[in-house]
């Protein structure tokens, strides 16, 4: 199967300081020059630094080992050693870290902007040359400090994708065909289940100066809890979403107890996903049987959420799209006003004036999020 890196295991050092010097002056007609052994470099320290143009973890997953170098040792003549060179290792906006034995959570980048830097290891401290030994009685020090060493840590990277809307469905739903009608992203669509195999992001332009961004994962399948199809793996995903949209085929003669499944999933994996706001797309209605089952439909799903809006559409047939759009926009701008500052999840662009949503005000969006990520293909 596909693999996608959404998880890897690495081991970061920093570098040790240089040890400081041992040397005394020697020179022509100065017999008792004295010390003049200088101090150690500092070792290079370990920084985390968030890149927006980043989708995966893939970079880490192939190069797991990151050390920063050494601080040069002190040299005569007062000469301090070298710092050490920092080891700079970039992350995907979304990145957690963790301490692989403990599970301790040591940052979340989930609101940090590009080019963020997070300092996690600091480099040892370089040692002191005899220099700084000298006294009226101890003139001639023959010893120095060693310089501190580093620090070694392993990590668990885990990504969780940014964005404001999760897509939510059984397999061959539609929800690919409706990111692609909705953004420029081109995921893979087939009629065969699971042609979604990792998740891809799209952003659906609301005005100038206002983005959404889209999260399409792979379809979920009842037992997915416990395993079954490509399992939960991928919901984690849409864990930070402001809302969730729900997508239900109603071509399928089962359909009425779709949304009751789906919900039922997302309570098994927990964090909070079956609490999240949500609209429900009652898909492919340009088929009269399909069409005929969506009152069935919306009444199953009036009595398990009775304030859940509920949309019949056909993607292809781009029947009452334009509906569905005005439904995700107020979704958002619903949870932007609900939302305290400071808590916010994801980001759009924002007007000059700031008067545009604060809930999408972390994180600016670009056509290169438009994409559907590598290795979706074979």
């Amino acid at each position: 199967m596909i693999q996608f890196a959404d998880e890897a295991v690495i081991k970061v050092s920093s570098g040790k300081g240089g040890n400081g010097c041992i040397s005394f002056r020697r020179e022509k007609y100065i017999p008792n020059g004295g010390p003049n052994g200088g101090d150690g470099g500092r070792g290079g320290d370990v920084i985390f630094e968030v890149r927006r143009n980043l989708r995966t973890l893939a970079h880490l997953r192939f190069h797991p080992n990151f050390k920063a170098r050494n601080g040069g040792d002190g040299m005569s003549w007062n000469k301090y050693g070298k710092d050490g060179e920092d080891v700079v290792i970039p992350v995907p906006p979304g990145t957690i870290l963790k301490d692989k034995e403990s599970g301790e959570l040591i940052r979340d980048f989930k609101d940090d902007e590009d080019g963020t830097q997070f300092l996690y290891l600091k480099g040892g401290k370089g040692g002191w040359g005899n220099v700084h030994f000298k006294s009226s009685t101890n003139q001639a020090p023959r010893y120095a400090h060693k310089g501190k060493p580093g620090e070694e840590k392993e990590l668990k990277i885990e990504l969780s994708i940014m964005a404001d809307v999760g897509l939510v469905g059984f397999p061959n739903a539609g929800k690919s065909s409706l990111l692609t009608l909705f953004t420029n992203a081109r995921p893979k669509i087939a009629p065969y289940p699971f042609t979604t195999k990792v998740p891809n992001l799209g952003v659906l332009h609301v005005d100038e100066n206002n983005d959404i961004i889209i999260a399409d994962i792979p379809g979920i399948i009842e037992g997915a809890s416990d395993g079954a199809g490509l399992g939960t793996r991928f919901l984690k995903h849409i864990s930070r979403t402001a809302g969730l949209l729900f997508m239900i085929d109603c071509s399928d003669e089962h359909c009425v107890d779709s949304y009751a499944l789906l919900v039922k999933e997302l309570e098994k994996y927990g964090g909070g996903l079956s609490e999240k706001p949500r609209i429900v797309l009652c898909n492919k209605i340009d088929i009269d049987e399909a069409k005929d089952r969506v009152p069935q439909v919306r009444e199953e799903i009036k009595r398990i959420s009775p304030d859940v809006p509920v949309i019949a559409v056909s993607v292809m047939a781009r029947m009452n799209i334009g509906e569905a759009r005005t439904a995700i926009i107020e979704l958002v701008e619903r949870m932007e006003r609900t939302h305290a500052p400071g808590q916010h999840h994801s980001s759009a662009k924002t007007d000059s004036e700031g008067s545009s949503s604060d809930f999408l005000a972390t994180r600016s969006v670009d056509e290169s999020m438009e994409v559907q990520f590598p290795g979706a293909e074979s």
